[in-house]
């Protein structure tokens, strides 16, 4: 990936900046985008964006990288009132509803998934944490198993949004939950 952004020359820290807003505004018009549009939008050239960001999935997860942290809140909200093994589903139906209003973040997480990159960027790690720490209170309480790693888990999420992410799909998608976390309970 990038260097941190504190070692970045100030030239190459605002082009940075440049291209997740301008990614940004462009994720957030719904329509389908390439990188080497975003990059000339950015006024920067496609080589300048592809150091910065080597796959749309790096560029993605930048641009969403401040829009995740609420739902760590939402998921210590939930285990402060449900059972662990309800929050756990109640926090992946949420996560489902914001990774839906987020053009790009679905295809990108699958893709992650996919090529064994999940956990590694931003939004991804996030995720993990968060389903780490949902997984051993469910563990505490006996409700979910403790052999479980997040990392599998954020996967399977992954390929649930990529059958059933889209909003008319709630049904299925709540039904496929119910049935990955009770395929995540104690035998």
């Amino acid at each position: 990936m990038t260097p941190p952004r504190s070692t970045l020359r100030a030239d190459a820290q605002r082009n940075r900046e440049h291209l997740i807003t301008t990614a940004a505004e462009a994720f957030a018009s719904g329509r389908p985008i390439s990188l080497d549009a975003i990059a000339k939008r950015a006024g920067v050239g496609s080589a300048t964006l592809y150091r910065h960001f080597p796959t749309r999935e790096d560029l993605v997860e930048e641009v969403y990288r401040d829009q995740i942290r609420p739902l760590r809140d939402d998921a210590q909200v939930l285990l402060a009132t449900e059972r662990p093994a309800q929050a756990l589903h109640a926090w992946m139906r949420r996560f489902a509803e914001w990774a839906g209003e987020r053009r790009g973040i679905c295809e990108a997480l699958v893709a992650m998934s996919a090529s064994g990159r999940f956990g590694t960027g931003p939004v991804c790690d996030e995720v993990q944490q968060i389903l780490e720490m949902v997984l051993e209170a469910g563990a505490e309480a006996g409700e979910l198993r403790s052999d479980i790693n997040p990392v599998d888990v954020g996967g399977i999420l992954a390929g649930v949004l990529s059958v059933a992410g889209a909003p008319e799909q709630r049904a299925q998608l709540d039904r496929m939950l119910t049935v990955v976390v009770d395929g995540l309970r104690p035998h």
